[in-house]
C-alpha cells in the first residue's frame, strides 16, 4: 500500500506526524509513504524508515513571486512529482485550505479531518473521506487517531514512537554534562526573556555544565552571542542544518526550550527537555515524549494563545519587575531560579541512569 501524506509545516507539526507513521508501519506490513512538505523541513521526513520519497514545496516563497515560479517551471515540476506515483490514499494531516488544495492534483481518495475537527473547516470540502477527531488533545495524538481511522487499524495504546534511529547520531560518551538552550521561536510572546537565559547560563557555570547555543538566523545568532558573552562554559554553535542540529541534540544531556520546533525535535530524539510555556498550552502542543518536563506559567492571563502581549502592567508589576528586561510578564512565574532548580534535578536524574 502506498500513501501520500500532506503535512507541510511548521517544524513542530512535521515532527508531530512521525509517530503516526510508526503506528501505520507496524499495523500494515509493507505500507510506504511519500510526503509533501515545505522545503525548509524536507530533511525530517526522510529520517523515518517508512518514507520513500520526500516532495518539497515552497508555498511561502511561491506566493511572493508567483510569476517567477510559473516561468521557471518549478510549479509544473512540483505537480509532476505529485503525479509521478500511483497512490492508494492521500492523507491531508494539515487540515488547511492550502494543503487540501494540493490534494486536487492527485488521482486517489483523500482522507482528512471533518469540518468540526479541521483547523480550517472549509478544507474538509476537498476530502472524499471526512474523519472526526476530537479537539482538545495533543497534536501527536490527534494525528495518530487520524491515521488509524483513515487506514483502518486500531490505535495502539501507550506513548507514540517517533521511529527515528537515534543510535546513528550518537558520539563518544561526554566528559561533562551538556545542556542546549533552545531559545529561538516565532512569536514574540513565546520568548523567555533574554536576561533570564543569561542568568541561567551564569548559574550553570559553577555546576560544571557546558551550555551550547544553536541559532537559525541573524537575530538568534546575536542573542546567542549576548547570552554567551565572557562565559567560558557557553558555546555559540556554527550555523547548522536540521541534521546538524539533530546530531548536537542527541548528544546533549538535556535541553531547556521555549515552545519551539527544535524543542519538538529534541523530544523526537528522546532528549530530556525542560520546556517553558507562557502564552501557549502544553496540553495541546507541549513537547511529546519521554523525559519531557513542561513548566507552564500560572500568570492570570496565561495561556492567552496570543502572538502579541496585551497585558497592562499594574503599579505593583512596575515596582516588582524590570519591564524592559522581564517581558512578557507571564514568564516571571518561570524565573531563572525556578528553572535552574528543575534543571539541576533533571541533570541529577540523568546522571544516575
Amino acid at each position: 500500500m502506498r500513501v501520500l501524506l500532506v503535512k507541510t509545516s511548521s517544524l513542530g507539526d512535521v515532527i508531530h506526524a512521525l509517530p503516526a507513521l510508526t503506528d501505520a508501519a507496524r499495523a500494515i506490513p509493507g505500507i510506504r509513504f511519500d510526503w509533501v512538505v515545505e522545503e525548509g523541513f524536507a530533511e525530517i521526513p526522510g529520517w523515518h524508515p517508512a518514507v520513500d520519497k520526500v516532495i518539497p514545496m515552497a508555498i511561502r516563497r511561491w506566493r511572493n513571486n508567483l510569476w517567477q515560479t510559473i516561468k521557471s517551471g518549478e510549479w509544473q515540476r512540483f505537480k509532476q512529482s505529485l503525479r509521478a506515483n500511483r497512490y492508494d490514499l492521500v492523507i491531508d494531516a494539515q487540515g488547511l485550505v492550502k494543503s487540501a488544495l494540493l490534494t486536487r492534483y492527485v488521482k486517489a481518495p483523500v482522507a482528512g479531518l471533518d469540518k468540526q475537527s479541521a483547523r480550517e473547516p472549509l478544507a474538509s470540502r476537498f476530502y472524499s473521506r471526512r474523519l472526526a477527531v476530537a479537539r482538545g488533545q495533543h497534536a501527536v495524538e490527534r494525528t495518530r487517531q487520524l491515521f488509524a481511522l483513515a487506514l483502518g487499524y486500531d490505535l495502539p495504546k501507550g506513548l507514540g514512537d517517533y521511529g527515528l534511529d537515534v543510535d546513528k547520531l550518537l558520539e563518544l560518551p561526554r566528559k561533562a554534562p551538556v545542556v542546549l538552550f533552545l531559545h529561538g521561536t516565532t512569536w514574540d510572546t513565546k520568548h523567555w526573556p533574554e536576561a533570564y537565559w543569561r542568568e541561567l547560563a551564569v548559574r550553570l557555570g559553577p555546576l560544571g555544565v557546558q551550555v551550547k547555543l544553536p541559532w537559525g538566523n541573524a537575530e538568534e545568532k546575536a542573542r546567542s552571542e549576548r547570552i554567551a558573552r565572557n562565559l567560558k562554559h557557553v558555546l555559540v554553535l556554527p550555523k547548522l542544518n536540521l541534521a546538524g542540529v539533530a546530531k548536537v541534540l542527541v548528544n546533549a544531556t538535556a535541553c531547556v526550550a521555549v515552545d519551539t520546533g527544535l524543542g519538538h525535535l529534541a523530544a523526537a530524539l528522546d532528549v530530556p527537555t525542560l520546556s517553558l510555556f507562557g502564552p501557549t498550552n502544553p496540553i495541546l502542543t507541549g513537547a511529546y515524549g519521554r523525559s519531557q518536563i513542561h513548566l507552564a506559567s500560572n500568570f492570570p492571563c496565561a495561556p492567552c494563545l496570543q502572538k502579541k502581549c496585551t497585558y497592562v502592567p499594574t503599579a505593583e508589576d512596575q515596582q516588582r519587575f524590570d519591564l524592559n528586561r522581564e517581558w512578557p510578564l507571564c514568564f516571571t512565574r518561570l524565573n531563572p531560579e525556578r528553572v535552574a532548580s528543575r534543571l539541576s534535578a533533571l541533570l541529577m536524574a540523568e546522571e544516575s541512569h
